[in-house]
């Protein structure tokens, strides 16, 4: 499933843009708005972004989660070398500090996460903060032609900015037109 991104100018074009995707076959689920207008996208019943969409929760918590790793396995081989609770500590001590600290990790990312926009939407910040509409249209194999072809045909406003073969992949990055 790829993940198609088109920048629509107005709010009635975004509503038209999604009615006409509905019609060709697209389930709402997989068409998502993001924009500064959320009341706008609520008053007209559109299908707005999710958290996983527009923050950097899922990357950063990853991110955090090896570092996390990492000092675990430093902090671990220090005990072990040191030893300043005598030789007969339990593996399973170790394995706990480790766990530890790569749980502690994830937590400090995924905080960094929700304060940061998501990384495949910088591209499209100042559009979105200039009033426009980034449409999301998730397509399957047998759909991305026939998206993209209605929304050539119908849609010539909503211009066609970029694809992700792989966005709920956190760290590949969107093919920009």
């Amino acid at each position: 499933m790829k993940c198609y991104y088109y920048l629509s100018p107005t709010l009635a074009e975004t509503e038209s843009v999604s009615d006409d995707l509905h019609k060709s076959g697209v389930n709402d689920w997989f068409i998502h708005i993001i924009s500064k207008n959320e009341e706008g996208l609520n008053r007209r019943h559109l299908h707005s972004s999710n958290y996983i969409e527009t923050m950097d929760l899922i990357r950063e918590g990853l991110l955090g989660a090896i570092i996390g790793f990492i000092a675990g396995l430093l902090f671990a081989f220090i005990i072990s070398v040191s030893q300043p609770f005598g030789p007969n500590v339990p593996l399973i001590a170790y394995l706990g500090m480790i766990l530890l600290l790569t749980f502690f990790g994830a937590w400090q990312g995924g905080l960094v996460g929700i304060s940061t926009e998501n990384k495949k939407l910088q591209h499209f910040h100042n559009d979105i903060e200039a009033g426009k509409y980034l449409i999301l249209v998730y397509a399957h194999r047998d759909e991305e032609e026939k998206v993209h072809a209605m929304m050539t045909r119908q849609h010539p406003e909503a211009q066609f900015v970029g694809v992700d073969p792989q966005f709920y992949n956190p760290f590949s990055e969107p093919k920009h037109v």
